[in-house]
């Protein structure tokens, strides 16, 4: 596995956790505290980090909500980062940018993400092919987390599409566990919102690991997922939430509420096996 790979696994097991908490804050949505502070985002996701850092096996910035607001935005994402790195260096983080071009752009991007902003990870559309993401695929030390089933509703507009015998989204996930995986450093998106796929999905590539986003606001089931998702040994999975941490009253208990929910899902797993 490569070192990014392992870190994951590492912190997922000294935390006994598989949750991932989305750092998506809206301006207009935190509390007026924060909102009066210099770098307003800044001091809420710290807030929340010191919240929900017992609990959190991984930390997924939208990059879309620090875009949002300019170059003010991305100092409070270097803040974020900077604190990240120097607080809990041991925590996986995931820039969730959906990037995808050709080569040349994308070498860009790797640059600006792993090295300038220190990411372990990104998300990454598969569109354009292997030969365009290779800025990303080379890099050995950290990990391409490609979209194969997403969990919004319109999902299946293009995914459902049949392409080698196969939906599109059972093709992606072949593909990238065959011949996109050599370095062990990819990982899969695979909506929590559809679980059937997800099963298919764990059939074709065995071994690697699902960013889960849909439990909680979009309606994605826990226990589903965790039966379906998990691979064999016992991982595999880092379920991803968002709105129903970060904005509830109580994000300690809301995080640890979900990662124990997932841990609960993950031993009736092991007891039925």
């Amino acid at each position: 596995m490569t070192t990014a790979t392992n870190k994951f696994d590492r912190r997922a097991e000294a935390a006994g956790s598989l949750l991932c908490v989305g750092l998506d804050p809206e301006l207009d949505r935190i509390p007026v505290r924060f909102r009066e502070a210099e770098w307003p985002l800044f001091a809420f996701n710290r807030w929340i980090i010191e919240q929900t850092h017992e609990y959190a096996a991984s930390y997924k910035p939208n990059m879309a909500f620090y875009e949002a607001r300019g170059t003010q935005g991305l100092r409070e994402l270097e803040l974020t980062m900077e604190y990240l790195r120097g607080e809990h260096p041991d925590i996986f983080t995931i820039c969730d940018a959906k990037r995808g071009d050709i080569g040349n752009t994308n070498r860009g991007y790797a640059a600006s993400i792993f090295d300038a902003m220190g990411f372990d990870a990104v998300t990454l559309h598969p569109y354009l092919g292997k030969e365009a993401l290779a800025p990303f695929l080379e890099r050995r030390d950290k990990v391409s987390i490609v979209l194969c089933r997403t969990s919004n509703p319109g999902a299946g507009e293009f995914q459902d599409l049949e392409c080698e015998g196969r939906p599109l989204w059972e093709t992606v996930a072949l593909r990238v566990s065959t011949e996109w995986n050599a370095a062990g450093n990819c990982m899969l998106v695979v909506g929590a919102t559809y679980p059937d796929e997800m099963r298919r999905i764990r059939a074709v590539a065995p071994e690697i690991d699902f960013l889960v986003p849909g439990v909680g606001a979009q309606g994605g089931d826990v226990a589903a997922a965790v039966a379906v998702g998990m691979n064999a040994r016992g991982k595999g999975l880092l379920i991803s939430s968002s709105r129903g941490i970060i904005f509830s009253d109580d994000p300690a208990a809301a995080a640890r509420g979900l990662r124990d929910e997932i841990n609960a899902a993950r031993e009736a797993v092991d007891a039925a096996s």
